[in-house]
């Protein structure tokens, strides 16, 4: 481990601009991978020639397949990790989790004369270790990614809390939800939160969320195997209790149930529970019951090469695909990132 982190301090000096003021060259940049998954984003920015210098994951299951593909272990508990043993870098990536912000004691803490603005809100949600760590480092530019509720998560105030951090810290905050319905044949739709450091670039930031895009998406047929195994097809007893338990929501008035996908078109939204039932996802068979996809056809929805490792059970698999960022969106999101950063230094700031 105290190799890689040396290799990575080379690597560091070598390219970007993140060490001591501005290097001589805008790249390659630099990136860190904060609970980094399977590495959905880290392949997004490796997509742009960025190189990662840092990441940490908690899951062991993540761990594995994280370093069956990239070569070494994510570290732990981000927690526990001190900024000082932390690389610089350019890019700070995290797909950190969703978690409401307590308003509670705020009363208190004015009549005590201590300070409640956003950065004191954060503390205690792992959100403030993406805070603790952009302050510590200041990196020239973040990207988060989290789901599309977040916006609305807990009346509003998580998110008003996290933009109002990140503006605390000096940054030029950019917020935008993408569909990766546009790259994939599945309607995913995420929130993608850019900053860029406005002591260093200043306030007129030019970012947008103008990203390229494929003529056409995929269709859902083009990502299924020519044939599956029988292990990933419905069970009697399991296609009995989906259909009976769609016809009691749909008596409800309740639009909850299986989806059929259809093969031409894109498919629901790949979540973390798809390895119970695989219900919001099935696809249809001829003279049998509907299957689930398979492992590697998650994957390939999530827009995973189909050179990455797959070293864990189908349990574990389903988990991490369903937790991932949609790769083909994020690249185009961390392409349009690093422009932004090339253009800024390229203007001298």
């Amino acid at each position: 481990m105290r190799l890689q982190k040396c290799a990575r301090r080379i690597i560091l000096q070598l390219g970007g601009f993140a060490m001591a003021g501005k290097s001589k060259s805008p790249g390659p940049f630099t990136f860190i991978d904060l609970f980094a998954g399977i590495g959905g984003l880290r392949l997004a920015f490796e997509a742009s020639g960025c190189v990662c210098v840092f990441s940490s994951e908690w899951d062991r299951f993540a761990q594995k397949t994280y370093a069956a593909n990239f070569g070494e272990p994510p570290f732990g508990d981000i927690t526990k990790i001190l900024g000082r043993d932390i690389p610089d870098h350019d890019i700070l990536a995290a797909g950190f989790p969703c978690q409401p912000f307590s308003i509670a004691g705020v009363s208190k803490k004015n009549s005590l004369g201590r300070a409640t603005g956003f950065l004191d809100k954060a503390q205690g949600t792992l959100f403030f270790e993406v805070v603790r760590i952009i302050s510590d480092k200041r990196p020239p530019a973040f990207l988060l990614e989290n789901v599309k509720n977040l916006k609305s998560h807990d009346g509003k105030n998580t998110f008003r809390v996290i933009t109002g951090a990140l503006d605390e810290l000096g940054y030029g905050v950019f917020h935008a939800v993408l569909d990766a319905g546009d790259y994939l044949p599945q309607h995913r739709e995420r929130i993608f939160i850019a900053g860029f450091d406005k002591k260093r670039f200043g306030e007129d930031i030019p970012f947008g969320f103008e990203l390229e895009k494929p003529a056409s998406p995929p269709r859902l047929g083009d990502i299924l195997e020519s044939a599956a195994d029988d292990r990933y097809t419905l069970s009697d007893r399991l296609w009995r209790y989906l259909q009976s338990h769609a016809r009691k929501h749909r008596a409800k008035g309740n639009g909850f149930g299986y989806g059929l996908a259809d093969i031409n078109g894109a498919s629901r939204t790949l979540s973390a529970r798809y390895y119970k039932d695989g219900s919001e996802i099935l696809i249809p068979q001829e003279g049998k019951n509907p299957r689930r996809l398979t492992p590697r056809e998650c994957g390939r929805l999530m827009g995973f090469p189909e050179s990455f490792i797959i070293p864990v059970s189908d349990t574990q698999a389903y988990r991490q695909f369903g937790n991932s960022v949609a790769v083909p969106l994020a690249a185009a999101v961390a392409k349009r990132l690093t422009a932004t950063l090339s253009d800024l230094w390229l203007q001298g700031r």
